[in-house]
This record gives structure tokens, sequence and C-alpha cells, in this order.
């Protein structure tokens, strides 16, 4: 029994997602190979190989594999799936893009963002935004799933390297090309990887007053600033920004929400965090009931408070 994790990398470095999806990859049991598709991407193979628990590193190398596209990193792994009990995928926008064309051309169930592994064919994974859990088990030869990485520890670096197997690429698909991208370019950490985490929500009234008085929270902490659904949709703060069921879900050391009332959807997104501050004038703000230190009060006033404190 051997399974395989897809990576997830930028061609230079493994980004942190993989190593959430290496800990559910060795709690299924057996050998864990890691496939790096990519262009240029030695560097990428290079560091998968130091991850803990990885036994081998496949690289793949290709220019259509530059950019991640679906078809070809899909085509990529269903010509070695037939070695592997488990496929694992990050449960990100990029894994969730390839898993289902693997699941498909396999034949197979996919298994969604699953939290925990039972055993080798039976997972947990959330349901009705989180406020269930389903306990799922798969007669299916080859298991294909998304890891949400909240659910596991990162795996640990070492100083050894696992060995590293170059495979055959497979001939990019030509009816899908890549034109370009636009990357927002952000100073403050990547939401889903920062350890801490300042929110707002639709009570903040403007993006002007979203600035003013969250930007200084997040500058004073090296924080990562986050939204409400109902704060991005009101133009307060761009989409990437969203933390909730149809945003990023995070899970950071602590989660500061100032205005958000707690929604199911926007609990569904942060409610594994570790620590949890909710700032609500509401003191029924459902938001209180997973936080681990509340203030009901007018976050105009408090939030600055903070500022001014630390």
């Amino acid at each position: 029994m051997t399974s395989l994790v897809i990576a997830e990398h930028d061609n230079a470095s493994i980004k942190p997602a993989t190593l959430n999806t290496v800990t559910a990859a060795l709690q299924c049991g057996g050998d864990v190979h890691v496939l790096v598709a990519g262009s240029n991407a030695g560097a990428a193979a290079a560091a998968a190989a130091q991850i803990a628990g990885v036994t081998k590193v496949l690289h793949a190398e290709d220019a259509g594999l530059a950019h991640g596209l679906a078809e070809n990193v899909a085509a990529q792994v269903l010509a070695i799936a037939s070695n592997y009990s488990h496929i694992l995928f990050p449960a990100t926008a990029s894994g969730k893009n390839v898993a289902p064309r693997v699941a498909a051309k396999l034949d197979v169930g996919q298994i969604s963002d699953i939290t925990k592994v039972d055993s080798p064919d039976t997972f947990e994974r959330p349901i009705y935004a989180g406020n269930a859990i389903a306990t799922v088990q798969s007669l299916d030869a080859t298991k294909v799933m998304t890891v949400r990485t909240t659910g596991f520890d990162a795996a640990s670096i070492n100083a050894a390297s696992a060995a590293i197997e170059t495979v055959a690429n497979i001939a990019a698909n030509t009816k899908s090309i890549f034109m370009g991208s636009e990357i927002a370019k952000n100073d403050r950490p990547e939401l889903t990887a920062a350890k801490i985490i300042v929110s707002g929500g639709r009570a903040l009234g403007s993006s002007e007053k979203f600035t003013e008085v969250m930007t200084p929270l997040a500058d004073k902490l090296g924080a990562a600033m986050g939204a409400s659904r109902a704060a991005v949709d009101a133009g307060y703060a761009p989409n990437d920004w969203q933390v909730g069921q149809t945003g990023k879900i995070v899970a950071p050391q602590l989660y500061i929400a100032a205005g958000i009332s707690g929604a199911i959807q926007h609990l569904a997104g942060m409610k594994d965090s570790k620590v949890i501050v909710a700032i609500n004038k509401d003191e029924e703000a459902p938001i209180f009931s997973v936080a681990d230190y509340g203030l009901v009060a007018d976050l105009f006033t408090a939030v600055p408070e903070l500022v001014s404190a630390l």
C-alpha cells in the first residue's frame, strides 16, 4: 500500500499545504511518494525530498506543467496512478481543480475535504458547513481525496533527503493553454498560511473605515488581513481576503474577528483557529459561541485602544 501526494508548488519551493497533505498520507499507512510536476522545478523536487516521512519524490518536467494547468497535471497523475492505493491533493483551488478529473478518469468516487483518517479506507469530512461530521468508507481500489489542511499538522522537514526519480512527462493538452495571470501583490503573510489573522465584517461600514481601523492592528501584529463574505460583497475588502465556507479555510494561532456576527458560513472557515478573539457590540452575536475571548464593545473604540496598548 503506497500513497501519492500531489505537491503544490511554485517550481522553486513547496507550498505549506503539501506538508499537511503528507501528514494525512502517512496516516493512511504504507510508503508516501510525492509528485512534483512542473517546469524547471528541480528546487521544488529537492525541497519535497526533505519532507519527513516521504520515501520517494517523482519529478515530472515539462513546459506544459509550468503553470499547473489541470488538464496537464491530471494526465501526469493518471500515467502513474495504477501504482498507488491512495492519491491525495490539498483541498486548495489547484487541488480541487485536478482531483475530480483524476477520480472521473479512474471511475472512482472522490472523497472531498477529509479532516481525519480513521483507517486506510475510512475517513471523516465536515458537512453542513461543519455542523456535522460524516464518516465515509470507500471500497474503491484507488482512493482519490482532497485534504482539508487545517485538519492535519504540517509534516516536519528532514536533513536527509528521499530519493528523487524522474518520470516521463505526458504531452501537453493542446485544447487548453496558459494565457496569463494577474497576481495580487501583498506584503502581508498569505492568508491560509498566516499565524495571525485580523478579520473585519460589514459593521465597519466602508472600505475606508476597514482600512483605517483594521490595518493598524494587522501592522502591529504582523498579521494577514481577512474579511467576512458580507464585507467582501459590500466592497469593503477584496475577494481574496474572504474567510468562510465560500472563501478560504484558515486555522491560525490567533484569529481576531471585529464586527463579524458569526454566520455559520464564516464560522466554517475559521472555527479551527487555536485562539479566537471576537469584538462585537451585540452580546448575542453567534461569533461569541466559538470565541475563546469575547469583548462586547464598539469596534471603532475597542480596536484603536487595542492598537495603542500593543
